[in-house]
């Protein structure tokens, strides 16, 4: 009879290994809690109490554990809570640390006594990388932490509000506890280490207030988290004072003894900010099961302190590997046992609590500000208020304000040189006068200009004409809807397509943000398809659907750009298109068709999937903006496909899609109308023939940017470098690849330092990535603006590869 495989196999017998390899010193340092450690022991204790509600024969096959929180997507919702000194428990500290948390796709939350420098960590670091700010006297200390963190690519500050000192923990005191010889904060400066109370006494700043928020949002543009919260007022001020987000924790049962333990606090304070900011928790948290114990009670992620440090004594770098791994791997199984599809599917019954009462009864008293009138919380609008998607743009906007002499490579504005602002009253006449020739009358000419006009728009007729002679869509005018820009017709699209909680937008990813903004805004479920190196894979999307059913999600539709796609700048390949609308029919699906590029794009155009398209699976979403001209706003969507109601009368989508119109703009502006028409109607409804300048001269400045990358890189370079980039056929964007992260805080050094600016490409990908390339607009630039910006970011990709993976100083 063979043995047992060799353990360990749980958290506690990672514990186990730990304690009897480490110095006992060392082991109270981490283990104990303050006083009577009654709330050390409350913490385990209010997990051991859940008991679950399982549901069966739910057909959760595989669950889905990801999560996404301020901006980025986590494997998990599991992270690494902020612990000193990972030093005592190997030579590696934090850096191995980083490795182990990276490959499995989980952020970690830094120590300010970390034992290794933060450029260290940050290079070994593969996900995201938080720093715990604890507030000095000396706020230079405290800000030089910060501004270090930054630039060496951290995304987020933990401010930990609950230790003004350290909390009286009597196994240290009794044990007379010092860091061992050689154990030091490596991004401190000064002496006193050794003595972790007695330095805090001394240096911590015992006198903080809810301005300290502002004050670290004042020196860094990372958002800050407040953790040490264990009541719903506090968690109402942080918020208040400008905190992204919480930690409910009482620090492991370290500071205050007797006080509650987080997971019995946390339904409470959960339910006060009502899903408007991340909340997190830690303490006590030893199985998987109590992540999604957590999760149901109202936590958005756990913080995992302790069991980090025991995985790390008992096998280094590998072991914190596989305390992550059991974690995650015993919350699936836990969700598969209870029949919880999604982490975002665990609810209150699950655990058997009830709805929390404010989530029955209603909003609280409405909240007053400081001068007594009545206000509004943020964390009371709707929740896509905080996603980082509708801020994107912004930032960019900010950027390119706040340094005006460089280059800009991100503005996807259309060049309007060629454009004569006369030209526009010209095409409105044409228009009119087109309707007198139809017969109209001059009450109905004037009418068609000043009124609102029909919903679904007053020239379908025109633009399926052109849609015909242009792209060879050939459908009846009564399947086309105008709308208020391309955006519009997202959105109308996505509201009607995705009915109900279970229904799933599918994105080919990297992705344009204003489908994934539509989609937050309507609290639609969106999943992305990744592009491989050659793009979009039918492989990978069928993938997606079956994993989507086994979890039993509805997919009702995938969007692409297939054409010079924003903002990778891929072109989908013809044998590509026919086996995409394969297999939309055989899956029974529907396509969200964008194609905004292509008669801007010079040369022949391969034909777009509507006109391919013989079962009425392609929905095409369409824009005037880079044909005619931006100030039209002018857009469309056709929607042929037959929808029959419970009478058995059969419509079209177009018209359903216009009822929704008709409770959104109304209409269309009919002045933008018109002078659409006239334009269409001046080049008998062909817009290529008013494009061929300007795809020229966008065909151009795509050819001299490659030409400038690759003169600013040669090719041997390229790879000692490790940067490379596409060459799109068209379009106005390219991706480019660099040896560093490539976010906000990049971007930031670039355009102060370098004087050039870009889009970060994880800003395009819904569930996480693309943090090691940059997108590049060449839209609005003029051959010497290129060659001097492509010059400018040349030196900063060099600087910036030179100070390693995280880009830091």
């Amino acid at each position: 009879m063979s043995g047992a495989a060799p353990g360990p196999y749980t958290l506690a017998d990672y514990a186990t290994l730990a304690r009897a390899g480490t110095d006992q010193g060392v082991w109270d340092f981490w283990a104990g809690g303050a006083g009577e450690e009654r709330t050390l022991a409350a913490n385990a204790e209010a997990y051991d109490r859940v008991r679950f509600r399982p549901r069966v024969l739910t057909g959760v096959g595989r669950p889905d554990t990801t999560t996404r929180i301020l901006g980025r997507t986590w494997t998990a919702p599991v992270g690494i809570a902020p612990l000193a000194y990972h030093t005592l428990a190997d030579p590696a500290g934090e850096v191995a640390t980083a490795g182990a948390v990276g490959r499995a796709g989980l952020p970690f939350v830094v120590s300010t006594f970390a034992g290794r420098t933060f450029e260290d960590i940050a290079r070994a670091a593969a996900a995201p990388l938080w720093l715990q700010v604890y507030c000095f006297r000396d706020r230079d200390t405290t800000r030089t932490l910060v501004e270090r963190a930054e630039r060496a690519g951290f995304e987020a500050l933990v401010l930990t509000a609950d230790a003004p000192r350290l909390g009286r923990r009597l196994r240290d005191l009794r044990g007379g506890f010092r860091l061992p010889d050689g154990i030091v904060p490596a991004n401190l400066t000064g002496a006193g280490f050794a003595s972790p109370a007695d330095h805090a006494r001394a240096e911590f700043d015992a006198a903080l207030d809810w301005a300290v928020i502002a004050w670290l949002r004042s020196i860094s543009s990372l958002p800050v988290l407040v953790k040490g919260i264990l009541t719903p007022a506090d968690a109402q001020r942080a918020v208040e004072a400008g905190a992204s987000g919480i930690v409910v924790s009482n620090h492991g049962g370290r500071q205050l003894d007797g006080v509650p333990a987080t997971l019995d606090v946390l339904p409470e304070i959960a339910d006060a900010l009502r899903g408007a900011f991340p909340v997190l928790v830690d303490g006590g948290v030893r199985r998987g099961s109590d992540v999604l114990a957590a999760l149901a009670l109202g936590a958005d992620a756990v913080l995992l302190g302790r069991p980090v440090l025991h995985g790390l004594a008992v096998g280094g770098e590998a072991g914190v590997e596989q305390v992550l791994t059991t974690v995650v791997d015993e919350l699936a199984e836990t969700m598969t046992f209870t029949g919880t599809p999604s982490v975002d599917r665990a609810e209150p019954a699950l655990v058997g609590r009830p709805e929390p009462v404010g989530r029955r009864r209603g909003l609280p008293e409405p909240p007053r500000n400081r001068t007594g009138a009545p206000g509004l919380r943020k964390e009371e609008l709707h929740s896509s208020l905080l996603d980082p998607v509708l801020d994107t743009m912004n930032f960019l906007n900010e950027v390119t304000h706040r340094y005006p002499d460089a280059v800009s490579f991100a503005p996807g504005r259309p060049y309007d040189g060629f454009f004569d602002t006369e030209d526009v009253f010209t095409y409105l006449r044409r228009y009119l006068d087109h309707l007198a020739a139809e017969g109209a009358t001059p009450e109905q000419v004037r009418s068609a200009i000043f009124q609102y006009g029909p919903t679904a728009g007053q020239i379908r007729e025109l633009v399926a004409d052109s849609l015909r002679k242009d792209e060879g869509i050939d459908v009846p005018p009564a399947s086309v809807v105008v709308t208020v820009g391309c955006q519009e017709a997202m959105f109308l699209a996505v509201r009607a397509l995705i009915s109900g909680p279970d229904d799933v937008l599918l994105v080919s990813s990297p992705c344009y943000v204003g489908i994934t903004g539509a989609a937050r805004l309507l609290d639609v479920d969106v999943r992305a398809v990744e592009e491989g190196e050659k793009g979009f894979d039918c492989a990978d999307l069928e993938a997606a659907l079956l994993a989507e059913r086994a979890c039993g999600r509805r997919p009702r539709a995938f969007y692409v750009i297939p054409d010079h796609s924003n903002p990778s700048g891929t072109t989908m390949p013809l044998s590509a298109r026919l086996e995409l609308l394969e297999l939309a029919e055989r899956h029974d699906i529907l396509i969200l068709e964008d194609s905004p590029y292509r008669m801007v794009s010079p040369g022949e155009q391969l034909p777009t999937l509507k006109s391919l398209d013989r079962a009425r699976r392609v929905v095409h979403l369409g824009s005037y903006s880079k044909t005619l001209f931006p100030g039209t706003r002018v857009g469309f969507v056709v929607a042929d496909q037959p929808v029959v109601d419970e009478a058995g009368t059969t419509g079209l989508l177009a018209d359903e899609l216009a009822r929704i119109k008709s409770m959104l703009t109304v209409n269309t502006s009919p002045v933008s109308q018109a002078v659409t028409a006239g334009m269409l109607l001046t080049v008998d409804g062909r817009t290529s023939d008013l494009n061929t300048r300007t795809a020229a001269y966008y065909g151009d400045a795509m050819r001299v940017t490659l030409r400038e990358l690759e003169r600013c890189f040669p090719e041997d370079e390229r790879a000692a470098l490790g940067i490379g980039w596409n060459e799109p056929v068209g379009g106005f964007f390219l991706a480019v690849t660099v040896p560093f992260r490539a976010d906000n805080a990049a971007l930031e050094r670039s355009a102060e330092e370098f004087g050039v600016i870009w889009t970060p490409m994880s800003y395009f990908y819904p569930q996480g990535g693309g943090e090691s390339s940059l997108r590049l607009s060449i839209s609005y630039l003029s051959h010497a603006e290129i060659t001097d910006g492509i010059d400018r970011l040349a030196r900063f990709v060099r600087a910036q590869a030179a100070a390693g993976p995280s880009g830091s100083r």
